[in-house]
């Protein structure tokens, strides 16, 4: 499998998302925003999604072990790192987890939370996603969409919402992230696809699939011949175009002018 990588922080603030590869696997994650609330842990998000991601594909290395184990595996083993901060806090540090492992027959898939992976296949396009959080407080995701991106109304909106989801992370009645227990691993959305079925796929996190399911810019056909012809840099800087046309978020309401993008494409020989 051949891959190509970029990510690229939304504004002036650390980058919050993280991508690697091997030549079979392409992971991604996509660290939560604290919305400047209390986390309980000195370390932050970037430092999480790195030691996270580390720990990820180290307890992948070995090719026929399940997905959801070996991120379990990694998600105590960074716990263990700074078990000094409060992980029983709401807000500690969390992320959105994709990871795309290339076998002798297949592609094995695991998605936890609204990071997607598409498929490019011979009859269309299979798009895998978590999207148990847009269930999640909607009547506060809504006012957030009330005010102009920037504005200290809508901050405080954000702040609001980030607040409440907060209290159903990782339970049965809300949604599920990777946070400072391997359980979370056990409730992601696993599966398969026969190897011959694939042409390309492409992980990404939500910073960058918006481009198709947000903005409605473009089609995953068009996505995947930017991946193509520009590479995953190519798909970031055409977010990057788009958004540049509503800085202020009245055309495409949403949480932040730009979001931190993370892009994993990945191609057969």
């Amino acid at each position: 499998m051949r891959v190509s990588i970029a990510t690229a922080p939304g504004g002036a603030n650390p980058n919050e998302d993280w991508v690697a590869a091997t030549p079979t696997l392409a992971v991604v994650l996509d660290g939560l925003s604290t919305a400047g609330l209390d986390t309980g842990c000195r370390h932050g998000v970037p430092w999480y999604v790195a030691q996270l991601g580390g720990h990820l594909v180290a307890a992948l290395a070995e090719p026929g072990r399940p997905l959801a184990d070996g991120l379990a595996q990694a998600l105590d083993q960074v716990a263990a790192l700074h078990s000094g901060c409060d992980l029983g806090n709401p807000g500690t540090p969390s992320a959105t987890v994709s990871i795309l492992r290339a076998g002798a027959d297949r592609f094995d898939y695991l998605v936890l939370a609204d990071s997607p992976i598409v498929f490019e296949r011979a009859d269309g396009y299979q798009v895998v996603t978590d999207l148990r959080v847009d269930t999640v407080v909607p009547e506060l995701r809504a006012e957030t969409e009330r005010f102009a991106t920037g504005t200290s109304e809508h901050t405080e909106a954000v702040r609001m919402m980030v607040e409440a989801q907060r209290l159903t992370r990782n339970t049965v009645d809300g949604y599920w992230v990777a946070t400072s227990n391997g359980e979370a691993a056990h409730h992601a959305i696993a599966g398969t696809v026969p190897l011959a079925d694939v042409r390309a796929a492409v992980v990404l996190s939500d910073g960058a699939s918006r481009l198709v399911t947000e903005y409605r810019a473009a089609s995953w056909a068009d996505a995947f011949s930017t991946l193509r012809a520009s590479g995953a840099d190519g798909l970031i800087s055409a977010v990057r175009k788009v958004e540049a046309t509503d800085p202020e978020g009245l055309r495409w309401p949403r949480f932040k002018s730009s979001d931190d993008s993370a892009v994993a494409f990945c191609r057969l020989p």
